[in-house]
């Protein structure tokens, strides 16, 4: 049985409507902790993290109500939207590291790219599509992993002042070091969130966008002050791939 097949049923019940299911509950997640900390639901968007999953849990998922998918890779998020092409109200998110000679592909492909962290990156995106210039967060390395990309965090506000002519800046991301609990993330989503209000006032950009929190740590995160989640596995389940 093939991989499509597999996906057609899902503990008795068809993929749209445990997907359906799962984005609802997904969503009331986000409005009761949105509500706790003060927040209207509405300001926060929610990304599905669409990596690996195949282009009809993505139809399902849209047909529940979903409008942004966040893709790791360029050529596969291509590919997605030559086959969900007739799904025009789709809004793709690139959430993962952009290599520089991707800069080109990616300009047009996605309504913003969530992972700028370097001059060079920027500069390429910047001459790929002057005007009007790409959205885009940069992402910030917190955790000081060399294992993962963005600028550190001393570095944020010299690369904000040197890219803000070439693309346009919406905020700022991270991705926290793994975990042992979802509570241990927290400190990485407020020094975000300080480093974001600071930076506001120092470049007089609004610099509205948060994206922080996954399926794991979501909620925290939008207590945090997160404006995007990223979301995956608790919506499409676990990656088969």
């Amino acid at each position: 049985m093939g991989r499509e097949a597999r996906l057609g049923k899902v503990a008795g019940m068809s993929i749209g409507n445990e997907i359906e299911r799962r984005l609802e509950i997904v969503r009331a997640r986000i409005a009761a902790a949105a509500r706790h900390a003060g927040r209207n639901p509405s300001s926060i968007r929610l990304v599905l993290a669409s990596k690996t999953q195949p282009s009809e849990a993505i139809r399902a998922a849209s047909q529940a109500g979903a409008r942004d998918f966040g893709e790791n890779y360029v050529q596969e998020a291509i590919a997605k939207r030559a086959e969900l092409a007739d799904l025009t109200e789709i809004r793709w998110h690139l959430i993962g590291h952009l290599q520089t000679n991707k800069a080109r592909a990616a300009a047009s492909a996605f309504a913003l790219i969530h992972s700028v962290d370097s001059v060079r990156l920027a500069e390429a995106l910047g001459r790929a599509q002057p005007s009007p210039r790409v959205r885009a967060l940069i992402e910030v390395n917190l955790g000081a992993e060399a294992s993962k990309s963005g600028v550190a965090p001393d570095g944020v506000a010299a690369l904000v002042d040197a890219v803000r002519d070439k693309i346009e800046i919406e905020g700022l991301m991270t991705i926290p070091p793994p975990a042992a609990g979802a509570g241990t993330t927290r400190p990485y989503f407020a020094r975000l969130r300080e480093m974001r209000d600071r930076l506001a006032v120092q470049s007089g950009l609004a610099l509205s966008e948060l994206s922080m929190g996954m399926t794991d740590d979501f909620e925290i995160a939008i207590e945090e002050g997160a404006t995007i989640v990223r979301v995956g596995r608790a919506v499409f389940g676990e990656r088969t791939a």
